[in-house]
């Protein structure tokens, strides 16, 4: 493999985290590899950067793909009943490779009683990169403030678990202008923990009247009871680990566990995280 290859390689560009933050370091020189498992889906980058076929499934494509790298941006793969062994092998082919430093997505709840299920999955992944000997920033996402207008159903009502509880969530758009200032300066984050959060903390009747005045239409909120939540989920097919994970979203929100407000955004960006209010105005 050529020398000249950047040393930093950066995962997840085919999806909405990890198309921008490549093109953040693009447009900043910053000089990438993408990591790709579907060539087709390639994100456009200004200025072109080498691009490597691998999956987190495949230790030999993946060790071979970070031939070079020193520091690599591992945005957690998509959700699935084994997604912790894929990260667990992706890891191991990266220590493999020679990779020093791990700049990993994870998760603001994450522990291994986290009520959020999939929360339990970026604690462990976490201790996974620690015992590896690669040195690692974690990027503790909360959840997605572009996610909530996505809550509402076709009958303009938010349904789940959540009570009064409140959500700190963060713009995808914060989170990856968060992470380019990491990897623009990676040493710079050794052992750092960043908590990554919007700028207030909103229950989804403060959600539900914030959309219904941007969108001018009437969206409420219904706090529905575990069981009602798991029964009107059930018309989508899905197996028991999802419905376990789409109504723990909820119930950790309940929970106050994705609550707290931190200044991580502001610290690594210089500028205060959107407010779902500016985040749909834009959109």
């Amino acid at each position: 493999m050529s020398n000249d290859l950047p040393t930093l390689a950066v995962t997840g560009s085919t999806g909405e985290l990890g198309r921008r933050v490549a093109q953040r370091l693009a447009a900043s020189d910053v000089r990438q590899r993408l990591l790709v498992r579907d060539l087709s889906r390639v994100p456009r980058v200004d200025g072109g950067v080498p691009v490597e076929f691998t999956g987190y499934r495949d230790p030999g494509s993946a060790t071979k793909a970070l031939e070079g790298v020193t520091t690599l941006f591992m945005v957690s793969a998509a959700e699935s009943a084994d997604r912790l062994g894929e990260h667990k092998a992706f890891i191991d082919a990266a220590a493999a490779a020679g990779v020093r430093h791990v700049v990993y997505t994870s998760f603001h709840g994450a522990a291994p009683d986290s009520t959020f299920t999939l929360g339990r999955d970026h604690f462990n992944t976490e201790e996974h990169i620690r015992a590896s000997g690669m040195e690692w920033t974690f990027l503790r996402d909360n959840f997605y403030l572009d996610f909530l207008p996505e809550m509402v159903g076709e009958d303009g009502v938010i349904r789940g678990p959540a009570g009064d509880g409140l959500v700190s969530a963060v713009s995808r758009e914060d989170i990856a202008a968060s992470a380019a200032a990491v990897l623009a300066e990676p040493g710079a984050h050794v052992g750092t923990t960043y908590h990554l959060t919007g700028s207030e903390a909103l229950s989804l009747s403060t959600v539900a009247e914030t959309i219904s005045a941007a969108q001018d239409r009437k969206v409420s909120f219904h706090d529905e009871t575990i069981e009602e939540a798991y029964e009107s989920r059930r018309q989508w097919p899905a197996p028991d680990w999802q419905y376990d994970a789409w109504v723990s979203t909820y119930t950790a929100i309940r929970a106050g566990e994705v609550a707290d407000v931190t200044h991580h955004v502001l610290t690594l960006t210089g500028r205060p995280p959107l407010t779902l209010q500016e985040l749909l105005r834009r959109t």
